[in-house]
């Protein structure tokens, strides 16, 4: 099962749109080496080992001071021995065409398109707190089968949101009436948010 980041990121429908473009080129290459599943993976896994984790990568990489060629030299330095030819070419691809900046968008746009040919529906579970891999597969279960699709899910944490839950399919924000149990669930995840903002007030009062 997918896992998103835990905040929700700032939403460019312009690096988006050429985000996919890249996105399809990279697939079709990778359909061509036969590699599509691993080249989608190990995308996900450089913007999330190393732009994630890697103080500075995410700046150089975006920053038109640094060239091409070092730019480069860092990809190969950091990939060797660990991705597969087409995922490294696809990265100085994108370096060479000054769009290593949305890397992440690009990855993100590969799984999406991977989704849709395959007939999955992408759909995104914000909830208040975080969910343990149980609670994920159950909500991910009772929407799946409320909507009548196979869903691609990634969840988002966000302490501010009404109600504990809020689940958005393609441009369709739902609310918890699409599922019996999903209301109770939202509830609980609510009365959850509620008792651990009181747990820490509680400990900074004793300290």
């Amino acid at each position: 099962m997918a896992h998103a980041a835990d905040r929700p990121s700032p939403f460019d429908p312009s690096a988006e749109r050429i985000a996919r473009v890249y996105a399809q080129a990279i697939l079709d290459a990778a359909d061509a080496a036969g590699c599509r599943a691993e080249v989608i993976e190990e995308l996900g896994s450089f913007v999330r080992d190393v732009l994630g984790n890697v103080p500075g990568a995410a700046a150089v990489f975006a920053s038109p001071r640094v060239s091409v060629e070092q730019k480069e030299a860092v990809i190969n330095r950091v990939t060797e021995g660990r991705l597969r030819p087409t995922t490294v070419h696809s990265l100085c691809v994108l370096a060479r065409h000054d769009r290593l900046g949305i890397l992440a968008e690009v990855a993100a746009a590969t799984r999406a398109i991977d989704d849709e040919m395959a007939g999955r529906r992408q759909a995104t579970f914000t909830t208040a707190v975080p969910l343990a891999d149980e609670d994920r597969r159950r909500i991910v279960a009772e929407v799946a089968d409320a909507v009548g699709s196979t869903l691609a899910p990634s969840f988002v944490v966000n302490p501010d949101i009404i109600g504990g839950l809020v689940v958005r399919i393609g441009d369709t924000v739902y609310d918890q009436s699409i599922a019996s149990g999903l209301s109770r669930l939202a509830g609980n995840l609510h009365r959850r948010s509620i008792h651990e903002i009181q747990y820490g007030r509680d400990r900074l009062t004793s300290a």
